[in-house]
Formats: structure tokens, sequence, C-alpha cells
């Protein structure tokens, strides 16, 4: 009866530690811990990404800038003009119109919502408690062939055809390494509302003592095509200035 005993002890002991090491805390820790160290990241004042579009097999050099204070920028080149996407500078958002050329502002409602992802430069499990987002372990599942563990985000709501609407999305962490290969997002406006946006992760390489993603792919969960973009060199804490994020008033 006391070896019974001390066996179930031992199993509840096993089971109580697996169950902790997976909670959706400890595997956002690790994550950080994996990737270089939460000191690190929260040290961490911006970032500047070049490399390359594909689109129709051709790669078009892209570079894009991210800075802790909210401001950032995408541009790429094709033939000889540059196209600039997202360029933030706290307070208004712009982007290069492809049939005029011309530098356009955004709409009040995506202007809105881009200062809210000021939040989240770096990853936003940044400090997601102090930031009142919510995370749930959803339990494992299989993606492209690894074992992942499901972790639901909710952070604050953001708006869509004029309404306020819930900001979710799935990360599904790879359970060996403790890094994020798939997101996923149901599109709350535009053209594609409905369906889910799916943006895969991988190629994670050391840059300075903090480890990102170097091939991006991003498109429609379960339809083809998609967009992938492979980054060449990432620089931290880049020289930035206020000027490379201004709207152009004289066009």
């Amino acid at each position: 009866m006391k070896t019974i005993k001390l066996f179930v002890a031992l199993a509840l002991f096993a089971f109580a530690g697996v169950s902790q090491a997976q909670t959706a805390d400890e595997i956002i820790s690790n994550y950080f811990e994996n990737t270089g160290g939460m000191d690190k990241w929260m040290a961490l004042e911006g970032v500047k990404f070049e490399g390359a579009v594909q689109v129709q097999g051709m790669e078009l050099p892209m570079t894009m800038i991210q800075t802790k204070d909210g401001k950032q920028m995408s541009k790429a080149e094709f033939q000889g003009m540059t196209f600039y996407q997202g360029v933030f500078d706290g307070e208004t958002m712009w982007s290069t119109n492809q049939m005029t050329m011309a530098a356009e502002k955004s709409d009040a409602e995506t202007t809105a919502n881009a200062k809210l992802d000021m939040n989240d430069f770096g990853d936003p499990f940044l400090g997601y408690k102090e930031k009142g987002y919510e995370v749930e372990l959803l339990g494992k599942e299989t993606v492209e062939g690894t074992e992942t563990f499901k972790i639901k985000l909710t952070k604050e709501p953001i708006m869509a055809d004029g309404q306020e609407v819930p900001s979710v999305s799935y990360y599904f962490f790879d359970t060996e390494n403790f890094v994020p290969i798939v997101v996923e997002q149901e599109l709350m406006s535009g053209p594609g509302k409905g369906m889910t946006s799916q943006t895969k992760l991988s190629d994670y390489q050391e840059v300075d003592g903090l480890y990102f993603p170097h091939s991006i792919m991003a498109g429609a969960k379960g339809q083809p095509g998609g967009q992938e973009v492979v980054i060449k060199t990432i620089e931290l804490n880049p020289e930035v200035s206020a000027d490379m994020f201004a709207f152009p008033e004289k066009q």
C-alpha cells in the first residue's frame, strides 16, 4: 500500500511539473529566454531590416524600420521607383499610391489602429500583462509537421468598418525551441474580411544577441500564393531621423 501511495504521489508530482511547464506564462518566458533574454528585448530601441520581397518570381529590394517610440516604414524598389507602405511618424500614416506614385494619407481608422500597434514594438508579448493583454494556452497542435503550443493572444479592441471589434490572434510556438512559427488572425475588414491571415516565420538567426526570423511568408490560410519576405541583414538601434517618416507635403 505504501508503494502504491508513493507511486501515485510521484505521478502527481510529475504531472504537476509538466502542467506548470506548459502554462502560457512559462512558454512565453522560455521564448524570450531562448531568443536573447527579456532584458535585451526591453532595451531594444529600434530595428532596421534589409531584404527582398518575392513577387511573381522577382526579388524586389526592401527596407523596413521600426522604432520603440512608434515610428515605422517599409519601402521597396522596382524599376527605379520607390514604393512606401505603412509609413507612420506616430501621428500620420501614409503610403505610396501604386497607380499615381503619389503619397496618400491613410484613413482615420487605419491610423487609429496603428497608434494601438505602437505598444507592440519588439514583440506583442513584451510586458503583455502590464498592457492588459490576455493570453490563453489552447493546447498542442501539429503545424507544418511540427508540434506546437497554440496560444491565444487578446489585445485591446481595434476599429473595423466603423465598429469596435476584438483583436485576437493565435500564435503557434515550436515545442522544442519555444519560438513562434505561425501566427493567425481573422481579417476584420477589407476584401478579405472573414478570412484568416497566416504568417509563417522561419530561419531564426542571431543578431547581436537577439534572434529574429529571416524568412516571413504571409498570405491567406488555406489559399495558394502569398508573399515571402527574405531578410538578409538586420541592424539593431539604427540611426534614424524624423524626416524619414514624415508625410511629404510637397509633391
